[in-house]
C-alpha cells in the first residue's frame, strides 16, 4: 500500500499551526453586498503565483527564494513590493511550474512580469501607494510592472467591469479602499469581487476511493483557516487521485456559499498552491 494511502487510511494527521507558519501578508475579504464604489480602487484580480519583494530578493507567500535569474530583478527598488508572478490569462499551470522548478531555463523566464499591485513598507493610504507604484517604471526593469489601478462611480459600473473582465479570461476584481493602510493578514478595506468564492485550506488527510477509484486517493480531508475540516472530492482529476498534494500542502478549492453548518456549499478542488523548492 502506497505510504500516502497508508497515512490517510490509517489516522487523520492533524497539523497544528501551519497557517501561523506562513508569512504575515495582507489578505482580502469576499465581497458580501454594495460598497461606496466611488473610495475603491479597483484592479483586475490576476491568476497568478503571488510573490514578495522584501527588498533584496524574491519570495513566495509562504517565504521560500524563488530562483528567478538575477537579471529578472535587475535594478529593482530596495522597498518591499507585494505583487503576482504572471504569464497572462489562463497560464497559471505554466506560471506555477516555473515558480516552482530549481532548475528551470533562464528564457522561461523572459515572458513573466512581477505585476506590483501593493507597496508593504509605504505608510501612506493606498491612494499614496498608487502614485508611488506609478513611479515604478523609472527603475527602467520591463519585468515590474504596476497594476493597472482606476476609478468606476457606481456598482453598476462594477457590475459591467466584472462582465468584461470575466469574459476576457480574467477571474475577477480587487477593491482597494483609497484611504487604507497596509496591514498584515485579513484587511476589510481590501475586497474580492469574482463570479464564486474561493479559498484555501491545508490538507490534514485522505479518504480512499471506492468503485473506479479504488486504490487511489477519493478525497483530500483539509482544514481551512478557521479550524473548519472538510473533503474535497469534486474536482479532482484521475491524476490527482492517483498523486494527491501531500499531506501539509495548501489547495485552493471554489465552492458557492456556506451551508448552515458554517462549511462551504458545493466546495471543488481546483489546484494545489506552488511553493518553490
Amino acid at each position: 500500500m502506497r505510504a500516502w494511502m497508508w497515512a490517510g487510511l490509517t489516522m487523520l494527521l492533524v497539523v497544528q499551526g501551519l497557517w501561523a507558519q506562513q508569512a504575515p501578508l495582507q489578505l482580502a475579504e469576499s465581497y458580501q453586498g454594495e460598497v461606496p464604489v466611488e473610495q475603491y480602487w479597483i484592479s483586475e484580480k490576476l491568476d497568478g503565483v503571488r510573490g514578495r519583494w522584501d527588498g533584496e530578493q524574491l519570495l513566495t507567500r509562504s517565504g521560500y527564494p524563488i530562483r528567478s535569474p538575477a537579471w529578472f530583478t535587475q535594478g529593482w527598488p530596495a522597498q518591499p513590493m507585494d505583487g503576482e508572478l504572471w504569464l497572462g490569462h489562463g497560464r497559471f499551470e505554466q506560471i506555477s511550474a516555473l515558480v516552482r522548478s530549481s532548475d528551470a531555463p533562464e528564457h522561461a523566464w523572459q515572458s513573466v512580469r512581477f505585476m506590483v499591485f501593493d507597496l508593504p513598507a509605504h505608510a501612506g493610504a493606498f491612494s499614496e501607494r498608487v502614485a508611488a507604484m506609478a513611479r515604478l517604471g523609472e527603475h527602467g526593469s520591463i519585468y515590474l510592472t504596476p497594476v493597472h489601478q482606476f476609478r468606476l462611480a457606481s456598482t453598476a459600473a462594477l457590475e459591467r467591469e466584472l462582465q468584461r473582465v470575466v469574459a476576457a479570461g480574467g477571474e475577477g476584481l480587487m477593491l482597494h479602499h483609497q484611504a487604507a493602510r497596509y496591514q498584515d493578514g485579513r484587511n476589510a478595506a481590501l475586497i474580492k469581487l469574482k463570479p464564486h468564492d474561493d479559498a484555501e485550506a491545508v490538507v490534514v488527510g485522505y479518504t480512499a476511493g471506492r468503485g473506479k477509484y479504488r486504490g487511489m486517493v477519493g478525497a483530500l480531508v483539509v482544514e481551512d483557516e478557521q479550524g473548519r475540516r472538510f473533503r474535497l472530492g469534486s474536482g479532482l482529476s484521475d491524476a490527482d487521485r492517483q498523486q494527491p498534494p501531500a499531506v501539509g500542502a495548501r489547495v485552493t478549492y471554489r465552492y458557492n456559499g456556506l451551508t448552515s453548518g458554517g462549511l462551504p456549499r458545493f466546495a471543488r478542488f481546483l489546484r494545489e498552491r506552488p511553493v518553490a523548492r
